[in-house]
């Protein structure tokens, strides 16, 4: 049961690389930090790009008092997206903005994982001013490593009709806990507004155009401060992921058991993940006590567009899509509802 809600909550595919980014800090807190952002910063976007789907499975707003409640599970895949697993990391000293970091076999510059990708085996190292003392390391991978090529997220959704072609949604993801040292919870907020409700031949119109705003909001915590991580007390990486969807929605309508609907929308969104704590570090550039010691912010927009089909069976009802964006996504909902 562990596993599904680990799969489920996604924040927890971004902290979970946490304990990988042990070593960088032998090189100090600068390198460690610009390190982390370029490791760190594609799984944030795609996080970004997950959470923001599955806002409507339809154009056809609801009438006052009806509802839907909804499960929705997003899939957000990134097997073929090279440029994002992968960064170069440049350590020429005449040209890079690394201090103290250095490839061991003397490269200047390589490609070398993000938290998505399957790079190994990439070993660096630093030393003192005078040479004597030394550290070796290997880089760490990411996702594509461990055969898993997508970024889960799910959540429970509600949408309640009100008068007039508006409908007001929610959805939630109640903090759970797991493994004794995550947390991870999710809420958020929507508006739709169909403007074919106000047409006097609504009733007979073969489609529905709405448009959708949706805000989501997903928080983390993950605890590391018993893992061995680095010295210190009260260890732990917060994260927080804000996202909005602006979209406009056309279906079919006034059809028995299916209908079609598509969007174009507009995402944007920002992940802040805090580093925080105190750090005890032995190195030769990283050997004071260290508190809170960084964070590391990743800001992703972009047009996206989907296309999916509702099956409408009484009560029960359920829809799939495919989104088409910077990180495609296929999300599928399993609906209840009264209308």
């Amino acid at each position: 049961m562990k596993r599904i809600i680990l799969a489920i909550a996604l924040v927890s595919v971004t902290m979970s690389k946490a304990q990988d980014l042990n070593d960088i800090f032998v090189s100090g807190v600068a390198d460690a930090e610009r390190f982390t952002n370029a490791y760190l910063s594609p799984v944030s976007e795609g996080v970004i790009y997950s959470i923001s789907n599955g806002w409507y499975n339809t154009a056809d707003a609801k009438p006052l008092g009806g509802f839907e409640v909804s499960i929705i599970g997003n899939i957000t895949g990134f097997k073929n997206k090279d440029d994002k697993k992968a960064f170069v990391l440049d350590l020429d000293p005449a040209t890079t903005e690394y201090e103290n970091l250095r490839f061991v076999d003397g490269s200047t510059s390589k490609l070398v994982s993000t938290a998505l990708g399957d790079i190994e085996g990439i070993e660096v190292f630093v030393e003192d001013e005078s040479g004597i003392f030394s550290e070796s390391f290997e880089l760490p991978t990411g996702l594509s490593a461990e055969n898993l090529n997508f970024i889960p997220s799910g959540y429970l959704q509600a949408s309640v009709g009100l008068v007039k072609g508006l409908e007001v949604k929610a959805r939630f993801l109640p903090k759970i806990k797991f493994d004794d040292d995550a947390k991870i919870g999710l809420f958020g907020a929507g508006l739709q507004y169909d403007f074919t409700k106000i047409l006097p031949a609504d009733k007979v119109l073969p489609v529905a155009i709405s448009a959708v705003i949706g805000y989501t909001n997903l928080n983390g915590e993950y605890d590391f401060t018993d893992s061995n991580f680095i010295a210190g007390s009260d260890q732990r990486m917060d994260a927080s992921f804000k996202t909005w969807n602006f979209s406009a929605v056309v279906s079919t309508k006034n059809i028995p058991v299916i209908n079609f609907y598509g969007g174009m929308g507009y995402i944007t969104g920002k992940s802040n993940i805090d580093l925080l704590g105190t750090y005890e570090a032995n190195g030769p550039f990283f050997s004071e006590t260290i508190e809170d010691p960084f964070s590391v912010s990743k800001k992703a927009d972009g047009v996206s567009a989907n296309l999916g089909t509702k099956i409408k069976l009484g009560f029960f009802r359920l829809n799939a899509e495919y989104n088409l964006s910077e990180f495609s996504t296929f999300t599928f909902g399993v609906n209840f509802g009264f209308r």
